[in-house]
Formats: structure tokens, C-alpha cells, sequence
């Protein structure tokens, strides 16, 4: 899987961005990551998480384990 990140300024609306890439063929799916609070990216890891084990996705779930462990 590849990825983009894109900076946007701090008064864009983060949702309505979202919802216009969604509708771009290719995008798989899009994260709002707010760099200023890491408590936001926890919450969505830990979503994320969940829906991994209900779907019993454990490859991916180990995946991102390292990468959050190795991340800076």
C-alpha cells in the first residue's frame, strides 16, 4: 500500500477535504492526523485495532504494532 500526506493550513475544514478525496478513484481511505494532539491518533489506533481483531486481521495489526514502536 502506498500513502500521501498532505499539510493543509490550520483554518481548512479537515472533514470536507476528506469527503472530497474519498471521491477521488484510487483513495482507499483518508486519516485526519492532528500533529498538535497525539490523544486523537491514539483514539483512532485504537478504532483501528478493533476493527482489526473483529475482522481477524492479525498480520496487519502486528504490522502497525512495530511501526507505532518504531515510529520516532
Amino acid at each position: 500500500m502506498k500513502s500521501l500526506k498532505i499539510s493543509i493550513e490550520e483554518n481548512t475544514d479537515a472533514e470536507k477535504l476528506k469527503e472530497i478525496l474519498l471521491q477521488i478513484k484510487g483513495i482507499a481511505s483518508v486519516d485526519i492526523i492532528d500533529e498538535e494532539n497525539p490523544e486523537s491518533e491514539l483514539k483512532k489506533a485504537f478504532a483501528k485495532t478493533k476493527e482489526q481483531l473483529k475482522k481477524g486481521d492479525y498480520e496487519t495489526l502486528v504490522n502497525d504494532i512495530f511501526d507505532i514502536i518504531i515510529k520516532k
